[in-house]
């Protein structure tokens, strides 16, 4: 038996997909949703991670986070920036961005206009945690992207 298929999308919705809230255990966002598109489900045992989509209305943000696995996001709607560390860097459609192991990250929709964006994680990986101040000091600093850090 194969487990094979097309998920066909209506725009950023795709059919047979549930809108889910972003997280529930935590406060530090706003206006972020995401749809679990492959990986969480019993017909995708065979993978080992997960394809999910992200959006984030107009000022909106994700959690300020940081975990020890790592994740790839490609940029598929809008623009807006995202903090690494210490930098801010702008973001747009078709942008890729690497998040490392350990490393500090937020994504903002700051252009007046949706961020979408697909991220690929593994399946089985740690929760991301919530940094101290300790961690925000040592690896953002006191620069400009501390500034732009919404908790």
């Amino acid at each position: 038996m194969t487990h094979s298929r097309v998920i066909k999308s209506n725009g950023y919705h795709w059919d047979g997909v549930e809108k889910k809230d972003y997280k529930t255990d935590t406060t530090n966002f706003k206006d972020i949703s995401r749809y679990s598109l492959l990986g969480e489900g019993e017909r995708d045992y065979e993978l080992n991670m997960q394809t999910r989509y992200f959006e984030i209305q107009p000022g909106g943000y994700s959690s300020l986070e940081y975990h020890r696995h790592p994740h790839s996001v490609v940029i598929i709607r809008g623009s807006g920036s995202v903090i690494i560390n210490d930098a801010i860097h702008t973001i747009s459609t078709f942008d890729v961005v690497y998040i490392s192991p350990e490393t500090v990250h937020q994504f903002h929709a700051d252009n007046s206009e949706e961020l979408g964006f697909i991220c690929v994680v593994d399946r089985y990986r740690d929760k991301p945690a919530i940094p101290g101040t300790e961690i925000i000091d040592r690896l953002v600093g006191q620069g400009i992207a501390r500034e732009k850090i919404r908790l």
